[in-house]
């Protein structure tokens, strides 16, 4: 399937720098068998008590870096946890660091250059998981995507509006946007529905800045990111099923934890590990019946993934409603509520 079928031209004042306040006042388009425009608040209406909303508790850490190795000023945006103390990053300039040196980010703070492979470089930071997390929120700042220009000196809003207010396990190096839109009133709201809800953890990971490069997807190599579903969350949501409710997923991150969690027959399990799941249109969702999402960028997996939940025509079809209607674009921008084609 060629690339190039998921392109499409947006123009650069749609694309959000910061997110609406409150957040649940952003859009939301709603895409079933017609489009029809409301906002995030308005979501509860479309629930009833037997539906199960699925959301992804990945905290986000403040992985970006900046030190010095002896004079020269490096930018470090950590991508994976290896093992205790041992981190693989992006480094920028890459060229200009040595293995067997070390960066200083602070007086305390340090970190020796193990080896460096292209971009990437493995770095032993000087401190075990705790302290190091804690020197982290000292000194990081957060991976806001390469679209969100901010000067380094860029003030602490972003710690709180880059992280949903349910996020608790860290390890992800971006948000899952959806979840952004959600507020404690939109929470009090869907409890007095009685409306279910659970959680999931997908560890957002480096390739959600990696746009696809191949012209063609079967050539393409899908990032791979950890994930964790346990038995509680599986058994309400089997529940919900049972009694003909419907999954609605907040979020791909959600949505691919589910997918990635099922047999043939599309019963979920409790389960733990790395998925490297790439939907494209013709894949066959087993569990999700709802997505709600926001705006993706030209050409990357997550547009393949609503194309292949939405069809292919219906996607081209919303995306440019949303450019003619001015919706904001990408993680601060505004959302849609998929129903899955029949």
């Amino acid at each position: 399937m060629k690339v190039d079928q998921f392109n499409y031209e947006l123009p650069k004042e749609l694309i959000a720098k910061s997110p609406v306040e409150p957040s649940d006042s952003a859009r939301m388009l709603v895409v079933k068998n017609s489009i029809k425009d409301y906002i995030i608040k308005d979501l509860p209406n479309f629930l009833s008590e037997n539906d199960i909303l699925v959301f992804n508790d990945t905290r986000v850490i403040p992985a970006r870096l900046i030190g010095f190795q002896e004079k020269t000023k490096i930018e470090i945006t950590l991508i994976k946890e290896v093992n205790q103390k041992h981190w693989r990053a992006f480094a920028k300039p890459a060229r200009r660091v040595k293995v067997g040196c070390q960066i200083i980010f602070s007086p305390k703070f340090k970190a020796d250059i193990l080896k460096r492979n292209g971009q990437e470089v493995d770095l032993l930071f000087n401190f075990n998981r705790e302290e190091f997390f804690d020197n982290l929120d000292l000194h990081g700042k957060m991976p806001l995507p390469p679209y969100i220009k901010r000067s380094d000196d860029y003030n602490d809003s972003d710690r709180e509006n880059y992280q949903t207010i349910y996020a608790k396990e860290p390890g992800a190096i971006a948000a899952p946007t959806a979840g952004l839109h959600f507020t404690t009133d939109l929470f009090d709201e869907i409890q007095r529905k009685k409306i279910k809800y659970v959680f999931t953890t997908l560890h957002v990971g480096a390739g959600t800045f990696v746009p696809v490069k191949v012209e063609d997807t079967d050539n393409h190599v899908m990032h791979s990111e950890h994930y964790r579903i346990d038995e509680t969350a599986v058994d309400a949501i089997e529940e919900a099923r049972n009694k003909g409710g419907r999954v609605v997923a907040v979020g791909t991150t959600s949505l691919r934890v589910l997918e990635s969690s099922t047999d043939i027959s599309g019963k979920l399990f409790p389960t733990e590990g790395i998925t490297n799941l790439f939907i494209v249109p013709g894949y066959k969702f087993k569990v999700v019946d709802i997505l709600l999402t926001n705006f993706h960028l030209p050409r990357s997996t997550l547009l393949m993934l609503v194309s292949a939940f939405i069809g292919s025509d219906k996607t081209k079809l919303v995306y440019s409603y949303a450019i003619e209607k001015k919706y904001r674009f990408f993680s601060y921008g505004d959302a849609c509520l998929l129903y899955k084609k029949e």
